[in-house]
C-alpha cells in the first residue's frame, strides 16, 4: 500500500468520524460572516425548531442503518399522524395525540414484519409503506388542509419549556434516550450486532428478527411523533406537504454523521449534528437567494460524498 493511499484512507476516516463537526463550524462561520441577521435569538431559535422534526426522524433512522437497512416510509408515516390528528382531536390533545402514535407504531410493526419476517428487502418493503402510508393519509384527510386551535396541542409546536422551544426539548431528550439505548443496553448491542453480521448473530443465538421489529417500530414511532410536532407548528393537518421528502433528509443527517449505510455502526451525537447541517445549508442557501431545490441538489450531493467516504474507509 502506498503512502498515497494510506493518507487518503485515513482522511477519509477523518472525514466520515469529524467531518460533519467541521462542516457545522464552517457554515455557521460563513453565516456570521457573510449572512445579514444571522446572529440573532430569533434566528437561531428558528433553526433549532425546523431542524427538530429532522433530528428525532434522523434518530430512528440510524437505528434502522445501524442494521444494515433503511426506512423510506418516514415521511409517509408524518403525513399519516398528521391526518389522524384532526379527527380525535375533540376528545383532547392526549387522546389525540396517542392515536397518532400507536398508528406510527402500527405502520412500523408492518415494515418490521416484511423485513424480519418475511425476507423483503427493507428498500422495498418500506418503499411500499412510503407510497401507500401518504396515499392513505389523503384519503384520512379527504385531500384537504385542515387548521387547527386547540392551544393545548398548538403548545408543543410554539410553545417553551424554560425559554427552550418544545420541539427543540423532545429532541434533546430522544437523542439522550437513543445514545443510552445504544450504549448502555443488551439491545443496542445486539443491534450492532445484527447489522455488522445478521448470519453470524443468528447462529449465536441473537434475537434477530424481534430486534429487527422492533427497531423499525421505534423509527416509525419517532416518525410519528415528528408529524405531530410539525402538524402543532403549522397550526394545521397538512397530510399533502407534512413530511414530505423527510427520508431524503434523514438518510442524509444519518450517513453524514458517520453512520454508515452497511451497517455495524450508529452514531448518535453525529447524527444530530447531521440533521442541525442539513438545516443550516438549507437556510444558507436560502437566506442567499437560492431556491429551496437547490437544497434538495445539496442534500444529494453530499450524501452522495458521504457515501463515497464510507466506502474508502471499508476498503482499508
Amino acid at each position: 500500500m502506498t503512502a498515497l493511499a494510506l493518507d487518503r484512507r485515513r482522511l477519509a476516516r477523518w472525514l466520515q468520524d469529524y467531518g460533519v463537526y467541521a462542516a457545522v463550524v464552517a457554515l455557521l462561520l460563513f453565516n456570521i460572516a457573510f449572512t445579514a441577521n444571522f446572529m440573532t435569538v430569533g434566528n437561531f431559535r428558528t433553526q433549532l425548531i425546523q431542524a427538530a422534526p429532522v433530528c428525532i426522524v434522523a434518530l430512528g433512522m440510524a437505528l434502522v442503518i445501524g442494521t444494515e437497512g433503511v426506512d423510506l416510509s418516514v415521511g409517509a408515516v408524518m403525513a399519516l399522524s398528521a391526518a389522524l390528528i384532526p379527527l380525535y382531536l375533540g376528545y383532547g390533545p392526549l387522546p389525540a395525540v396517542a392515536i397518532a402514535i400507536v398508528a406510527g407504531l402500527i405502520a412500523g410493526m408492518f415494515n418490521g414484519v416484511l423485513v424480519a419476517y418475511l425476507g423483503i428487502q427493507p428498500i422495498v418493503a418500506t418503499l411500499a409503506l412510503l407510497v401507500g402510508g401518504r396515499g392513505l393519509a389523503l384519503v384520512i384527510a379527504e385531500g384537504r388542509l385542515t387548521q387547527l386551535h386547540d392551544p393545548t396541542f398548538l403548545w408543543l409546536g410554539t410553545g417553551d419549556v424554560l425559554g427552550i422551544p418544545v420541539s427543540v426539548v423532545m429532541a434533546g431528550v430522544f437523542a439522550v434516550l437513543v445514545a443510552l439505548l445504544m450504549g448502555r443496553t443488551t439491545f443496542g448491542r445486539q443491534l450492532v450486532a445484527i447489522g455488522g453480521n445478521r448470519a453470524a448473530s443468528a447462529l449465536a443465538g441473537l434475537p434477530v428478527k424481534r430486534t429487527l421489529l422492533s427497531v423499525y417500530a421505534i423509527c416509525a414511532v419517532l416518525a410519528a411523533v415528528a408529524g405531530v410536532l410539525s402538524t402543532a407548528r403549522l397550526s394545521a393537518s397538512d397530510p399533502a406537504d407534512i413530511g414530505l421528502l423527510m427520508e431524503l433528509s434523514a438518510i442524509t443527517a444519518v450517513v453524514v454523521g458517520g453512520t454508515p449505510l452497511t451497517g455495524g455502526r450508529v452514531r448518535v451525537l453525529g447524527t444530530v449534528m447531521g440533521a442541525l447541517l442539513m438545516q443550516l445549508v438549507r437556510a444558507t442557501l436560502i437566506k442567499h437567494n437560492l431556491p429551496d431545490s437547490t437544497a434538495q441538489m445539496a442534500q444529494a450531493a453530499i450524501i452522495v460524498g458521504a457515501v463515497y467516504l464510507a466506502r474508502e474507509r471499508s476498503n482499508r
